[in-house]
């Protein structure tokens, strides 16, 4: 696997980290991501479509430990916002706002994991 990709969005330095140059475990903890990402913001946008306030900042706060394997520092920042305004149930528009944002920028992430998984 490559270290030297340069990549637009996507910092890996945790996740090499947190993977302690074992290359299989780099590929499970891609995977994960791969998998579980798109569910989650998945999750979170229907929640903000419901505008269950309370769940959505409960999922929002799970994500950030996903999030910081991702590092890419404005959706972990859309995603901070998202997690203080459902949690206090303050400003759905923004809220709203905030989720769309997060899903164009899952847009711009997953090609890059992808491309790394199978690197």
């Amino acid at each position: 696997m490559s270290t030297a990709t340069p990549y637009k969005f996507i910092d890996l330095s945790y996740l090499e980290l947190m993977s302690d140059g074992d290359d299989d475990m780099k590929k499970t903890m891609l995977e994960m991501l791969l998998e579980e990402l798109p569910e989650e913001i998945q999750k979170m946008s229907q929640l903000t479509a419901d505008k269950n306030w309370e769940e959505l900042s409960s999922v929002s706060h799970k994500m950030k430990s996903t999030l910081s394997f991702v590092g890419y520092e404005a959706m972990t920042e859309l995603n901070k916002e998202l997690e203080l305004l459902s949690k206090h149930q303050e400003n759905p528009k923004r809220i709203v706002n905030l989720m769309g944002q997060l899903e164009e920028k899952l847009a711009e992430v997953m090609p890059e994991i992808q491309a790394e998984f199978e690197a």
